[in-house]
């Protein structure tokens, strides 16, 4: 068995380092499948906005032509200037179940960290902040929201035992779609919008979203500049992160709320359309939209993926008027099941709103972190 870096500029080294994963969960239902597209952009650097300020290094094992892991370790230098730090992030770590090709990368992605004078390695993360994360260590019989990672239940021990120790936990929590709000929430919500001039900003074109991208990276700042693996993102970013926002995202289920024109909550819901990227195996071209289309108007879930109010607005009611507004706009599409998408367990007062609401807890991702 070796470890070797991947040539990102050998297509038949990409290819074996999109594939592997795909040939690892073959037999595994709940396993949803990245976008092909997307991971191969993560590997080009001419391509990927992250290349602009910051470097990686992409790593295989594998014995006997046969691939057996493969993992990522980035420098994000924007990341180290905005938070003082000196941080490397790992990450697409995917292994089979032996404990020696685990240790190998590992030891692969120390020694480039350690190469680029880093002091520490947290992850699992994607090149750019708004990439899901996270190893999944709860709810290994259900299938993931769209865009979360799946992995097996042995990768936390294998982590673990490379010297990483927890760094947070992510809950992700499952409501009925026939759920009722409690009658208060209402009651709360309209004396706080005749009181305090909340109001909620609907859309009717993916046009109308865009135009509305420089008022909501500033509330996004606003919201979670405080989180420890924050950092603002480059422009290039920012364009990269709202293509494939609003590439998903129905308008109907993207309000804001306002106040005296700024905004001060928001709410982003989706249609899950993980079975059709299970059944297209990630590739949209040339026939994979068709299918992704037609899911989303048959799926029964919902994904919620955001929901929150600024910090300045919070204890006055707001959540309230939040809360009841997205009642009344999935109950609208009809959905049966509706996914709460990763609340970090240090934002206490989101866990307690949803608790509040009635979510019920069921997947737990863990972030790690370990001295280099």
């Amino acid at each position: 068995m070796r470890v070797r870096r991947v040539d990102t500029e050998r297509k038949r080294d990409v290819q074996q380092y999109v594939d592997f994963p795909f040939r690892l969960y073959r037999d595994c239902p709940q396993w949803v499948p990245p976008l092909v597209s997307s991971v191969e952009q993560a590997l080009h650097r001419r391509r990927h906005p992250f290349y602009r300020h910051s470097t990686a290094g992409f790593f295989i094992a594998e014995s006997e032509g046969q691939t057996l892991g493969r993992i990522a370790v980035m420098h994000n230098r924007n990341y180290n200037t905005y938070r003082q730090t000196n941080f490397a992030f790992f990450g697409y770590f995917e292994v089979v179940e032996d404990i020696q090709v685990a240790r190998a990368l590992f030891e692969a992605a120390f020694g480039w960290a350690r190469a680029q004078g880093l002091n520490a390695i947290i992850g699992p993360k994607g090149l750019i902040g708004s990439d899901t994360g996270g190893v999944l260590v709860e709810g290994f019989e259900h299938r993931p929201a769209m865009g979360v990672p799946y992995n097996f239940s042995y990768y936390d021990a294998f982590i673990k035992d490379s010297g990483f120790e927890k760094d947070t936990d992510y809950f992700s929590g499952y409501l009925s779609g026939d759920h009722q709000l409690p009658e208060r929430f209402y009651r709360i919500a309209e004396r706080v919008k005749a009181r305090s001039g909340f109001r909620i900003k609907t859309f009717r074109s993916k046009r109308e979203m865009r135009q509305w991208v420089p008022r909501v990276l500033k509330a996004h700042r606003e919201a979670f500049s405080q989180t420890h693996t924050y950092y603002p993102p480059t422009d290039k970013e920012v364009a990269l992160i709202f293509d494939t926002l609003i590439g998903v995202v129905d308008p109907r289920l993207a309000k804001l709320v306002i106040k005296d024109e700024k905004i001060v909550g928001f709410i982003l819901a989706y249609h899950d359309v993980s079975a059709a990227l299970q059944k297209i195996k990630g590739r949209l071209w040339p026939f994979g939209w068709y299918a992704v289309l037609r899911e989303r108007k048959r799926t029964q879930w919902a994904n919620i993926n955001g929901v929150g109010i600024l910090p300045a607005h919070q204890g006055l009611g707001g959540n309230a008027v939040l809360y009841t507004e997205l009642a009344k706009t999935l109950r609208a599409f009809n959905f049966e099941h509706i996914d709460v998408v990763q609340v970090e367990e240090g934002n206490l007062k989101s866990l307690a709103d949803m608790r509040a609401i009635g979510v019920k807890w069921y997947k737990r991702h863990r972030g790690y972190k370990r001295a280099l």
